[in-house]
């Protein structure tokens, strides 16, 4: 592909590098070859961009410049998604049914939909146009999926759950498993309270890999529209996840969690149950958070507090044996 192909494509800048330039491949900056493109996006990395192999790198607008061929953007990090989008071929999937899917007569199934080896859709589920399914994918009894919905091996959407347009799950995500809740009755034992609600998905949400979304006991767990979640997410029921929000791997969010749009919580961060998240809030890894975190805010540590102080109190921690010898000294004089 030509290099002016790709700067068009991409919304960047070419410079140092005729348009003609033929580009073969992407490739990480420190294995790149020439005819290949890479890309840096912070200047710290200004030295592997100089030695670099690579025929031209996707930089920022305020990158220095370099021998090499150039493709300066505002969001390199954005340009470079886009690059890799245009060399990577993904498998294509043929519309019709394989032998052994089990569908069943009162399911409503769109145009160009594949369904792999295995699948299993069950009575009154409803899926719209251009959806593949892959091989061991099971669809409950009542769900409403839309069109583009793609679904990865042992993908389950259970009983009466909802999913908008472009949904795209992952190996052996669930989507609407039972709530964990129960109630102790006078002898002590548990009895389980029943599950009635359901999940519901919005468009382009895309659940990563062994992700369980939990139905609500009444009522409704929500996805809201362009959020992103990682591998080993647990959702607790009743729980909603604003626009455009990232969950990352391992977060755990008991139940009745509000969390606004744009919020960022990185990988092992627990939130206790009904505690609510405000729009663009970040909490950083293993964060744990018992209560409401405020619109905007970063919060780190457990439990979790803003993340300057958590930073000023790691910088102690390691102080604190010191600390204590001192008090104890002046203690026994």
């Amino acid at each position: 592909m030509k290099l002016s192909a790709i700067a068009t494509a991409i919304d960047a800048r070419l410079e140092n590098a005729t348009d003609d330039l033929e580009i073969s491949a992407v490739n990480a900056i420190e294995r790149a070859e020439p005819g290949q493109l890479t890309f840096v996006h912070n200047p710290k990395y200004a030295g592997a961009a100089k030695t670099t192999r690579a025929s031209a790198v996707i930089v920022d607008e305020n990158f220095p410049a370099l021998a090499t061929g150039m493709l300066r953007t505002k969001n390199p990090h954005l340009a470079w998604a886009k690059a890799v989008a245009l060399f990577y071929r993904a498998p294509s999937y043929a519309p019709g049914i394989h032998p052994t899917a089990v569908v069943h007569p009162t399911a409503r199934i769109g145009k160009g939909v594949h369904l792999g080896p295995y699948v299993v859709i069950d009575q009154d589920v409803v899926i719209g146009d251009n959806a593949v399914l892959l091989a061991h994918v099971t669809i409950y009894r009542g769900a409403r999926i839309g069109n583009n919905f793609f679904a990865h091996a042992h993908a389950t959407v259970r009983e009466f759950c909802q999913l908008g347009n472009n949904v795209l799950l992952q190996n052996g995500v669930i989507i609407g498993s039972d709530g964990f809740g129960f109630a102790k009755d006078d002898s002590g034992h548990w009895f389980k309270i029943v599950q009635s609600g359901t999940v519901l998905v919005g468009d382009d949400v895309e659940i990563q890999a062994g992700s369980c979304l939990d139905r609500a006991s009444i009522g409704r767990t929500t996805i809201a529209r362009g959020v992103k979640i990682d591998n080993l997410v647990q959702v607790g029921h009743a729980s909603t996840i604003g626009e455009d929000t990232l969950l990352c791997a391992q977060v755990g969010l008991a139940g009745s969690t509000e969390v606004g749009k744009n919020v960022i919580l990185a990988g092992q961060v627990g939130v206790a149950g009904h505690c609510k998240i405000g729009d663009g809030a970040i909490a950083t890894a293993q964060s744990g958070i018992p209560n409401d975190v405020p619109a905007g805010t970063m919060v780190s540590g457990y439990p979790a507090i803003e993340n300057r102080l958590w930073l000023r109190c790691s910088a102690v921690f390691n102080k604190l044996p010191e600390l204590a010898k001192a008090v104890r000294k002046r203690e026994k004089t």
